[in-house]
């Protein structure tokens, strides 16, 4: 018995090349995501030191405007501050924003963070 070739020659292979074709996009979609979970790490852990600092400065533990420390903490962190409120009565809660860059293909990730003594409010 020989090999038939028949109208079905061949048709392993474009079966296999679609099977990697869509195992390449299923990879492609969980590295996007990976990416996406590391940016968004980055930037709250950003977000996390950058508010600490910034709340020390506005306590006075550190030299220093509170904002100005805090851009300078998200820098060294490869963030950028977007946004930093100082409020509380006595001006020591410091509310910070920032974003990290990924990958040309998503958008940037944002992390927000709180530090300062607790809340008066009920």
């Amino acid at each position: 018995m020989g090999l038939r070739a028949g109208k079905e020659a061949g048709s392993g292979t474009v079966l296999m090349t679609g099977v990697a074709l869509a195992a390449l996009l299923l990879l492609s979609v969980v590295v996007l995501f990976a990416q996406a979970s590391v940016a968004a790490s980055r930037a709250a852990t950003a977000a996390d030191l950058s508010a600490l600092a910034g709340a020390d400065a506005a306590r006075g533990l550190r030299d220093g405007n509170p904002c100005a420390v805090a851009a300078e903490v998200a820098s060294l962190q490869d963030a950028r501050l977007t946004g930093c409120v100082i409020e509380g009565e006595s001006g020591h809660i410091v509310r910070i924003s920032t974003e990290v860059d990924s990958i040309p293909a998503l958008p940037p990730a944002s992390g927000r963070a709180r530090a300062g003594p607790p809340s008066s409010d009920p």
